[in-house]
């Protein structure tokens, strides 16, 4: 009876011990993946310099130029180039450099307004326009929606054809929703991209 005692004891605290073994060795492995996933989405080479839009204005700020900071400490910038259309650099804290300018909607119309920028739960959405009269006063005869993730090596992007721009963009808390709005609504999400729009 005594001896069979010993042996309960003797296993009970083998499992205790194994559990507690499993679980200390879980947590670090859990971590260490949650952090190489997230380096692993940045495959961005971060070596240039911020460039800035190339279209005249008197004043600053340019609303030419628009910036915007990230939870985990990047930016992101957009701004307008002539015969380009919208150009996106991002900048990584940690190399303090900037990624290579990348036109994320090519046109060779004029640009409209602002550029609009708003970041949260590591999604950042866009507000661009352009148009051949825009500076006549016409309306824009196309307005950017756009969305990156992650790496911010890719864009999803909506253009909406001859409307008069969207007026705000609004992230969910965790970046998974994107709604664009004016008179009507556009949505994103993480699931389907821009969708059947």
């Amino acid at each position: 009876m005594r001896r069979s005692g010993i042996q309960v004891l003797t296993w009970g605290s083998a499992s205790v011990w194994m559990m507690t073994a499993v679980a200390a060795c879980a947590h670090p492995s859990s971590a260490a993946k949650d952090a190489s996933q997230s380096a692993s989405q940045d495959s961005s080479t971060y070596t240039f310099q911020l460039q800035k839009s190339d279209l005249p204005w008197s004043g600053s700020p340019s609303p030419y130029n628009a910036e915007v900071k990230l939870d985990d400490g990047r930016r992101v910038a957009m701004y307008y180039r002539r015969g380009q259309g919208l150009v996106e650099q991002h900048y990584s804290p940690r190399a303090k450099a900037w990624t290579k300018a990348k036109v994320i909607h090519h046109t060779k119309a004029d640009a409209c307004q602002g550029i609009e920028l708003r970041a949260n739960g590591g999604t950042v959405a866009a507000i661009a326009n352009f148009g051949p009269y825009c500076y006549d006063g016409e309306p824009p005869a196309e307005s950017i929606a756009a969305v990156g993730t992650g790496g911010l090596t890719k864009w999803d992007v909506n253009v909406t054809k001859d409307f008069d721009g969207w007026e705000r963009a609004s992230v969910s808390d965790d970046g998974s929703e994107v709604v664009f709005r004016r008179d009507v609504t556009l949505r994103w999400s993480r699931a389907d991209g821009f969708g059947d729009q």
